[in-house]
């Protein structure tokens, strides 16, 4: 190693320890910001961000997180470079997203992002992203995949997946792309096609897009993440962010569907209601008891406060100028699910061959946290419906275990998503494994 490294590695660590010394701890019991009706204390200014990263170690060998009862847990397939994001197809090939986050320019330098690099390479999300979509096929029925096959590659971070018809859309971080596919392949070569632009940039804070189509095909909606914490690089900067856009597959047409939405990411279709679902990552820096991620119905036109209010209306003083019209407006979340848990992926249960407490309702990927004393997140939940909407005050872990007792993360899950057989899949982009949940009595 040479010394200019070695002063460097140094740097990093003392800033480190420098950082995991100041901030908050909670005062509240996690699951006080959990539920419809969370408990929102007042917000405490952070002039240094609390900083309290769980270091990513990977899995040791023969490691795995822990199932919940009646359920079991088993490699799907390993030796993966940053598995983000999952999607399922017809004929019951996987597809996973192998990706991270574009390269951050230079000129991108201050305090708070200086703290977010230390935080983002201590835990894992700043190695190079592979920029590919990888096929995995489990040819024998086994639960384990034997079939891995680059789909796509030179892709530029890519995250969400749709397969409408015979065109598979992929999004990108700065534009959702079609490719032709027909079932079976195992690569495609063809060239895309460009069909929708997405805020991007040389910034670019909040780079995953994800992406569902419409029960019939006709539109796809597509999530655009903000590019600050709470609007400090002006509004200007958020044009076309914070939102979840709808895109006419037909004839190309798109449109603000939503609005005020910091980080939305997974997004699901509740089937009694053929309502949209999504999951919101939070702002930060205002306390380790707050504000808690969400998971809510999306209403088409609908506002939900980003930057200036937080679960409905309550204003977040750093934002000017105010926006009280705006703030007067702003739909109170459905369901909140615990301060900085990172919630991302979001599957619905419909079709799982789980056992009876996960027959209906949502299955939820929880990134963690970096910003909150104790850890949050860290594992998968299952949220309980009943006629379509949240019932019972708590989530069921169904994978927890992803945390070593010194508060190291083994691994991270992000995306979920249902296999053909109605087992759970978890992609985990720290222990470079997707984990495959099924039935302690089944396959």
């Amino acid at each position: 190693m040479t010394r200019w490294r070695q002063s460097g590695a140094a740097a990093i660590a003392g800033g480190l320890l420098l950082l995991s010394g100041c901030g908050d701890k909670a005062t509240l019991p996690l699951a006080a910001g959990v539920g419809p009706q969370p408990t929102l204390p007042a917000p405490r200014k952070e002039t240094i961000p609390t900083v309290n990263i769980a270091p990513a170690i990977g899995w040791p060998r023969g490691g795995a997180p822990v199932a919940a009862p009646g359920t079991r847990v088993q490699a799907f397939a390993e030796g993966l470079d940053h598995p983000r994001w999952l999607h399922v197809l017809p004929n019951g090939d996987v597809l996973v997203a192998e990706s991270n986050a574009p390269p951050k320019p230079d000129a991108d330098f201050s305090v708070r992002a200086w703290v977010m690099g230390l935080v983002q390479k201590r835990a894992g999300a700043r190695t190079p992203s592979a920029n590919r979509i990888t096929l995995l096929r489990d040819t024998d029925g086994d639960g384990v995949a034997d079939l891995k096959s680059v789909l796509l590659e030179g892709l530029h971070s890519p995250f969400g997946m749709a397969l409408v018809g015979d065109g598979l859309y992929v999004a990108n971080t700065d534009a959702v792309l079609r490719f032709p596919y027909a079932a079976g392949d195992t690569r495609i070569t063809a060239p895309s096609v460009k069909v929708m632009e997405l805020p991007a940039g040389a910034i670019n804070h909040h780079w995953t897009k994800s992406l569902i189509a419409s029960p019939d095909g006709s539109r796809l909606y597509v999530t655009v993440g903000s590019n600050s914490n709470v609007g400090e690089r002006g509004m200007e900067a958020e044009e076309g962010r914070a939102a979840i856009w709808e895109l006419d597959t037909r004839n190309g047409a798109r449109r603000l569907f939503a609005s005020g939405l910091r980080n939305p990411n997974g997004m699901a279709w509740e089937p009694s209601s053929s309502v949209l679902w999504t999951v919101v990552n939070e702002r930060d820096e205002i306390g380790s008891d707050l504000v808690p991620d969400y998971m809510t119905s999306v209403r088409d036109g609908g506002f939900y406060g980003w930057p200036y209010s937080y679960f409905g209306q309550h204003v977040d003083e750093r934002v000017k100028p105010p926006r009280p019209d705006l703030v007067a407006k702003a739909i109170v979340p459905d369901y909140a699910l615990g301060p900085h848990t990172a919630s991302l992926g979001l599957a619905h249960s419909k079709g799982t061959s789980l056992p009876a407490p996960f027959a209906e309702g949502m299955f939820i990927g929880q990134h963690g946290s970096w910003n909150r004393k104790p850890h949050s997140g860290y594992k998968v939940v299952f949220v309980p419906f009943a006629s379509g909407r949240p019932s019972g005050a708590a989530p069921v872990d169904v994978l927890t275990g992803f945390l070593s007792n010194e508060g190291k993360a083994f691994g991270r899950p992000v995306g979920v998503a249902l296999d053909k057989l109605g087992s759970l899949l978890v992609a985990d982009d720290v222990g470079n494994v997707v984990w495959r949940v099924s039935a302690a009595s089944g396959s």
